[in-house]
């Protein structure tokens, strides 16, 4: 086996453990924070701590990425994230644990993430040649779309059976072993490194932003990205009101759904990662917003007996969508020198992690306002909007041949 690939399985073989626990953890925390107080305002305050800091906090941690020794900052983010998640096992005495607590040691991990997930992507091209960056992207992919499948049902069964408390320690192992295994692998020091000078953050994050700026076709892709997260995050949250609201269905025919996306996003990965895409990037991302487009109108025009064309049209979702995160990734890892990736996939992550919610809040009032199916429709001219800008800008259009 060549090097390179020895260096990149033993560390996505460690982040598989991991990212697993850690969306079991995260299942349980929501589902205890409903049993718990069944407000609505504290998931939401849930979901805000998990996704602001690392919007708030990114492009000043990306500085640090680049300065500091990367392989550390895996290890100790991850093993930071567990040791956090342990104030759950000991934050009450009577085997519950206090709403107020919860919530901080969710803000906590997301600082965690915040350092670790741009790391992540920054030491990637370090070790992955530039040809084989949207092959390896694909395999990502893939774990994630197995993580989808897999860590709900594994989630529901542990929270039935053990305390909050046991499925931290799960968490807590997962992490240890993804931090064992970043151990041996060798990752070469990055240009930042050399830098003998103190770091100055407010300085070094304006750099990133300039030197993201200069490049102006990838910046333009960053903006249309940034439409295509407005439009599609609120639509997975949308799913199981749409499979019981509109379609009058159960929870179970909500959890079909759910399982076909994440079934359609496995094979979408699987089939990039053998394929690689073409040899311009931005062809791919725009077919697969197209389609995108097409199952997101279908399925906002369905009447209240489309259930089984709208479990086609999920799993037709889902089978697209690596097409695009898996080239987008590898685009920003190919056009930057390594010593300013920190700071380019921190302030990128930041943008989406920021209109994210937002995009939320405005889904949900669209719901209760208009019907939530009318988001699907709104959706799909706001990503056939992104697709015109995408292939219609030539600087943005030449930008994936780079």
């Amino acid at each position: 086996m060549e090097k390179w690939k020895k260096s990149f399985y033993t560390i996505w073989c460690g982040q598989a453990f991991s990212q697993l626990s850690s969306s079991i953890l995260q299942f349980a925390v929501v589902w205890y924070l409903t049993d718990k107080t069944g407000s609505g305002i504290v998931l939401t305050m849930a979901m805000l701590m998990g996704y602001l800091p690392q919007g708030i906090l990114g492009p000043f941690v990306g500085v640090y990425i680049d300065r500091w020794n990367r392989k550390a900052i895996m290890i100790g983010s991850d093993l930071a994230i567990a040791a956090v998640s342990l104030i759950l096992v000991f934050g009450g005495a009577d085997g519950t644990v206090a709403t107020w607590i919860v919530l901080l040691v969710l803000l906590a991990r997301a600082i965690g993430t915040a350092f670790h997930s741009p790391t992540l992507d920054a030491v990637t091209p370090q070790l992955v040649p530039a040809k084989e960056l949207t092959r390896c992207a694909g395999y990502t992919q893939s774990l994630q779309a197995i993580s989808m499948i897999i860590s709900p049902a594994i989630a529901a069964i542990l929270y039935a059976n053990w305390s909050l408390g046991w499925i931290v320690l799960l968490d807590v192992a997962g992490a240890a072993i993804a931090a064992i295994m970043v151990i041996p692998v060798k990752i070469p020091e990055h240009k930042g490194m050399q830098k003998k000078e103190n770091v100055h953050v407010i300085g070094e994050a304006k750099e990133g932003l300039r030197i993201l700026t200069q490049k102006k076709g990838i910046l333009g892709l960053v903006c249309v990205s940034s439409i295509y997260t407005v439009a599609l995050m609120p639509v997975s949250a949308l799913f199981p009101l749409m499979c019981m609201s509109h379609f009058g269905g159960t929870s179970t025919q909500a959890s079909i759904v759910e399982s076909v996306f994440a079934i359609g996003y496995l094979l979408g990965a699987l089939i990039l990662g053998r394929w690689g895409g073409t040899r311009n990037k931005i062809y791919t991302i725009f077919g697969s917003y197209i389609i995108m487009a097409v199952t997101l109108l279908i399925s906002g025009i369905l009447p209240p007996n489309g259930y089984i064309i709208f479990v086609l049209m999920s799993g037709v979702m889902g089978f697209v969508g690596p097409f695009y995160w898996g080239m987008f990734t590898p685009l920003l890892q190919q056009s930057f020198s390594e010593e300013y990736l920190g700071r380019v996939m921190s302030i990128t992550g930041s943008i989406r992690l920021i209109l994210g919610p937002t995009a939320l809040v405005i889904s949900g009032i669209c719901a209760d306002w208009f019907g939530e199916k009318t988001w699907f429709l709104v959706a799909g001219v706001l990503v056939l909007f992104a697709a015109g800008i995408l292939i219609g800008v030539p600087v943005i259009r030449r930008s994936g041949a780079e």
